[in-house]
């Protein structure tokens, strides 16, 4: 490397965004406190059509919005897709919950289902398909709902999370690819006297090159001497 040539900048590593998840975190709990707080029940008996409608068509958006964010991330575009993508993983689980949580409010529906945070328990168990039977599904609109959300599981929950399983696992071997291929910081190249190479330290080179001359040039003398009969050399002078 010449003297005017300057080392490479280290490029500051690929770090996770912290703000990206500290958002999905405060998304997830505003998430949670709706699920908590809101009258669900108001939908229910009194308007039939308007929840199976309402159900569908969030179904449908969150189903649009799983593909998008799976193509993000087979792709490497887009903003954050993991985090989008853990996002709507919870988003559509808590739909299930309230769907089941409304359907429960009519005798007969569901055993064993009487709170919010039992549809929610119900909704895990059901997508983990643990199936405990502790909460059972009776009527005809809740089994309903139970068969779609399992093919839900099946067909895009799971392609989700193996997506945002490939993004994270990238993500951590990007990152670990970039620490071992960049030198430390602090760390300079051989003519800036930190190298590890010894003829990149500075005057060791030049040092050994210097008496190598030395040496050559009183070799030179020494001949020079004896061939021309000087003082000292044995011979008669011409």
């Amino acid at each position: 490397m010449s003297a005017n040539q300057q080392p490479p900048t280290p490029q500051p590593l690929h770090r996770p965004d912290l703000r990206a998840w500290g958002l999905l975190l405060g998304s997830f709990a505003l998430l949670m406190l709706g699920y908590f707080t809101l009258p669900l029940r108001a939908l229910g008996d009194d308007h039939p059509l308007l929840s199976w409608v309402l159900f569908a068509a969030v179904l449908t958006l969150l189903t649009g919005l799983l593909l998008a964010r799976i193509v993000d991330s087979m792709r490497g575009t887009g903003r954050h897709p993991g985090v989008w993508l853990a996002f709507l993983i919870c988003f559509s689980l808590t739909v299930f919950a309230g769907t089941y949580y409304v359907l429960a409010d009519r005798p007969g529906e569901f055993h064993g289902l009487v709170t919010r945070l039992d549809a929610l328990y119900f909704t895990v168990v059901t997508m983990a398909t643990i199936g405990y039977g502790d909460i059972t599904a009776a009527g005809q609109g809740p089994r309903l709902v139970v068969l779609l959300q399992i093919t839900y599981n099946f067909v895009f929950l799971a392609a989700a999370a193996g997506a945002l399983s490939r993004t994270v696992r990238s993500g951590m071997e990007v990152r670990a690819h970039r620490s071992e291929v960049e030198p430390p910081p602090g760390h300079r190249l051989g003519h800036h006297g930190h190298g590890h190479d010894a003829g990149s330290r500075p005057g060791l080179g030049q040092g050994r090159r210097s008496r190598g001359l030395l040496r050559g040039r009183k070799h030179d003398e020494d001949d020079g001497g004896h061939e021309g009969g000087g003082p000292g050399s044995g011979r008669p002078g011409p």
